[in-house]
């Protein structure tokens, strides 16, 4: 059975919000929490983009059973792999076994913040599996020294290590990245429904792993008001990732999807409240291979009805998928 999460989206809720949407999350039956990690939202309408790692910490100790995860952080540029490490093993231990690490090679919209430039995607793929080294090295214990073509780890140590590691997922868009995943991951994380990318994932090591898909959504009664809530917030969605990957802020990818219709996000995204709508943008995941699919609800002030209604009607209906 196809396991279905719920996505705490800092780009369109407060911290507070964050952590009671995932405690509601839990409530309803959703199998699974994955949370975004960004210094700015994609578009100013979002409104939010607060530090995902105390989000995490407060959410680890507000719920019991819902796992959670990083979907996912850069561990090549605003943060040091050797932090990211330390970070997860503290959210690890918080969580009691419940978290796991998302990891990709970043964005420039989060990245750029710390004046330090953006790399190539093939620089910024060769650092991602150096950060994910060093991670694992610290990870194993005892005092880590590393020199190498991106990073430094001069003695590094971590203190507190949960007894289960936080397993380790990496985001692929491409051929290159999902044969990276498949040889360095415990799970492939995705936002497209690409059978390809798991076919490459398998064949590099990945096969029989967990494999996480993405899927927006944008539940309301009135489906018109969720066709231009979807585009508000959620055209940026519709643009290639290499485009994505490399806007510098909110702005940028305002006037980049200055020509996206409402129909246009309409038709990739599901709106309204016709479960067989909903339905139909997961199966494809299903169909895929995927084992895991993470629903964002679109609108930060729209997830508590969203909760409610996945709990009534949207779970058992997936569940029956």
């Amino acid at each position: 059975m196809v396991q279905i999460g719920y996505t705490m989206m800092t780009e369109q809720a407060g911290p507070r919000e964050l952590v009671a949407h995932v405690v509601a999350a839990e409530k309803a039956g959703f199998d699974f929490s994955v949370t975004s990690d960004h210094y700015f939202p994609w578009l100013a309408s979002q409104g939010h983009a607060p530090y995902a790692w105390s989000v995490l910490g407060a959410a680890a100790q507000a719920t019991s059973r819902i796992p959670l995860m990083t979907y996912v952080t850069c561990p090549t540029t605003r943060y040091h792999p050797a932090v990211v490490a330390q970070k997860a093993a503290t959210t690890q231990l918080l969580a009691e076994g419940r978290f796991r690490l998302g990891l990709g090679s970043g964005e420039n919209l989060n990245e750029h913040v710390v004046g330090g430039g953006w790399p190539s995607a093939q620089t910024r793929l060769e650092a991602l599996e150096e950060a994910v080294e060093i991670i694992r090295a610290l990870f194993r214990g005892g005092n880590v020294n590393h020199r190498g073509t991106h990073f430094d780890v001069d003695n590094a140590r971590l203190w507190d290590l949960p007894e289960t590691l936080p397993p380790i997922g990496l985001a692929v868009s491409g051929a290159r990245s999902a044969k990276l995943a498949g040889r360095v991951a415990d799970l492939v994380i995705a936002t497209e429904p690409r059978a390809e990318l798991l076919e490459s994932f398998d064949r590099a090591g990945g096969a029989g792993k967990p494999r996480v898909g993405q899927l927006p959504v944008c539940y309301d009664p009135d489906p018109r008001a969720a066709r231009a809530r979807a585009h508000d917030q959620f055209r940026w969605a519709l643009g290639a990732w290499p485009v994505n990957s490399e806007l510098p802020g909110p702005v940028a990818f305002d006037r980049a999807t200055e020509q996206v219709t409402v129909e246009d996000v309409a038709a990739a995204v599901p709106c309204g409240d016709d479960v067989a709508d909903f339905v139909e943008a997961v199966r494809p995941y299903a169909a895929a291979g995927f084992t895991e699919i993470a629903l964002v609800q679109v609108g930060g002030a729209h997830q508590q009805p969203f909760i409610d209604w996945a709990e009534r009607e949207l779970l058992p209906a997936l569940r029956r998928l």
